[in-house]
């Protein structure tokens, strides 16, 4: 017979919570550099969240296996028989019941003392993914051994109903402590980069780091993915600030309020007439600063931002004719050769008469999209925010605006 051990009673779970939070600080630390910065901070943060997340064990009582065979017991301390010499062992043949209780989850689990816990834990044998029950006696009875079944269950459930709750405070601190963590790093090896820029002298070449990342304590059966990126050397890139990008977008409505206050002059205007009255207003902002930057054409009807020849914001202006038409539009912008974080927007303007359905099936196409990844905070009824992956490279991420707007329509004599 093997022996049973204590459950729940190895170490503490605030010793675990503790190790988990900084064996994720410390394989951030221990990633190469290039890595990093070359991964998008949501699918890095994501893969981190997943990796140090605890799995909690969950019994599958519905599979119990019992099995029953003879075995020696001990009976030299059992003060009840009448054994005249205790000084070695007396073995008399017994029966064994042994009980097989499948469970999924993190076997490593069983080992940790949760935040409320009894001084007598219950007792079992964890081989791979089975809890082993053990009961032995010379004169087992069904109902005896179905009640220490059943006790014993009810208190290793017990045990793992507390460790859930204590996993999910966990849990609810990974997604911001990851992300500070990440963002942290972030900052500091692209100041080092831009210290070291600007020097004015060539950066020293050197192979590329091993990337190691240290198990934790509780291991998870399946590891996640880190999420795949380039390691060549990272150069900081051209963006346009959140400040400006949003002051764009805000020249943009301001515009749309010019011509909803003199419906006249634009109602026979085409898409390339009312993309020159925006160039217009945007260059009035924007023209002769010290950065260079100015709005351009680009094609059709692009309104561009460019800086080191890169494009920094692209703006697409669209009469909506339908679904298919946002779709063709999101991808001609993710088609753009251009730098990660780059600002882009759609600017749809509306002549039909529904213009609460033309907004629903915007909101509807662009969560569809292939590349859509999540909505952006400031959404309004008429502005869409989103976060879009570029067309070959998941970590290269696109912000994208889609302002609806609707405009004069031409009435017919």
């Amino acid at each position: 017979m093997r022996d049973s051990e204590y459950l729940f009673s190895k170490i503490s779970w605030f010793d675990v919570e503790r190790h988990q939070l900084e064996e994720m600080r410390k394989a951030v630390a221990a990633m190469e550099g290039n890595r990093l910065l070359n991964t998008s901070v949501d699918d890095l943060a994501a893969y981190f969240e997943q990796k140090f997340q605890i799995e909690i064990p969950s019994l599958l009582t519905e599979e119990i296996i019992v099995d029953q065979r003879e075995t020696k017991i001990d009976v030299s301390r059992d003060h009840n028989r009448m054994i005249f010499d205790r000084s070695s062992p007396f073995h008399i043949t017994g029966t064994e019941i042994e009980v097989e209780i499948p469970f999924t989850g993190e076997a490593e689990a069983f080992k940790v003392q949760p935040t409320s816990f009894t001084m007598n834990p219950p007792r079992a044998e964890v081989r791979g993914n089975v809890l082993i029950l053990h009961i032995v006696g010379t004169d087992l009875n069904a109902d005896r051994v179905r009640t220490e079944i059943n006790q014993t269950v009810n208190e290793i459930q017990r045990h793992l109903t507390t460790l859930r709750v204590n996993a999910a405070g966990l849990h609810t601190q990974l997604p911001n402590q990851t992300r500070s963590t990440i963002e942290s790093r972030r900052q500091k090896l692209l100041a080092d980069r831009n210290l070291v820029g600007g020097l004015g002298f060539k950066m020293k070449a050197r192979p590329e780091s091993q990337q190691t990342f240290v198990a934790p304590e509780v291991r998870k059966k399946i590891a996640p993915s880190l999420p795949s990126a380039n390691s060549s050397p990272y150069k900081p890139e051209p963006t346009l600030s959140n400040a400006d990008y949003e002051h764009i977008l805000g020249v943009l409505q301001n515009m749309v309020e010019v011509m909803e206050l003199s419906p006249s002059a634009f109602v026979a205007m085409d898409e390339e007439s009312i993309r020159s009255h925006f160039l217009v207003q945007l260059n009035g902002h924007y023209e002769g600063q010290a950065t260079g930057e100015t709005f351009n054409y680009g094609g059709k009807t692009d309104i561009l931002v460019r800086s080191e020849g890169r494009n920094i914001f692209i703006g697409e202006c669209k009469f909506w004719s339908g679904p298919k038409m946002l779709t063709d539009t999101i991808d001609q912008l993710l088609g753009y050769t251009s730098w990660r974080d780059t600002k882009v927007a759609v600017i749809i303007f509306n002549r039909n008469k529904d213009f609460s359905r033309v907004l629903t099936a915007i909101s509807e196409t662009a969560k569809t999209h292939t590349n859509f990844k999540r909505e952006l905070a400031g959404s309004t009824e008429t502005v869409f925010r989103y976060c879009f992956s570029h067309k070959d490279d998941r970590n290269r991420e696109l912000f994208l605006s889609i302002l609806a707007f609707d405009v004069p329509q031409a009435t017919t004599h």
